[in-house]
């Protein structure tokens, strides 16, 4: 129970739909080209990416600023698969 006026942290646990979505996200970042101007952005976003599953696996909770980051991370991932895709049709 709550003490009288604390409001409760919103906590979610991700399930293995997510957990399969971060894997393949990952798995797409890490077989940028080194070629690709988006290799090095890729890399790094990778390695948060890769953080938050190992909590997953884990069976850690979020809270609300946990979620939002991982969601953000998430976004910019498509970003920058969808901009290197680009870049390799620009090329030919």
């Amino acid at each position: 129970m709550l003490p009288t006026g604390e409001i409760p942290l919103l906590v979610r646990t991700l399930d293995e739909q997510d957990l399969k979505l971060i894997t393949r996200l990952t798995d797409r970042l890490e077989h940028l080209s080194a070629d690709s101007t988006y290799s090095h952005r890729a890399s790094g976003l990778r390695g948060s990416l890769l953080r938050y599953i190992e909590l997953l696996e884990a069976g850690e909770r979020f809270g609300g600023e946990d979620q939002d980051r991982l969601d953000e991370l998430i976004e910019n991932g498509y970003a920058i698969l969808e901009l290197a895709a680009m870049e390799i049709g620009k090329s030919r």
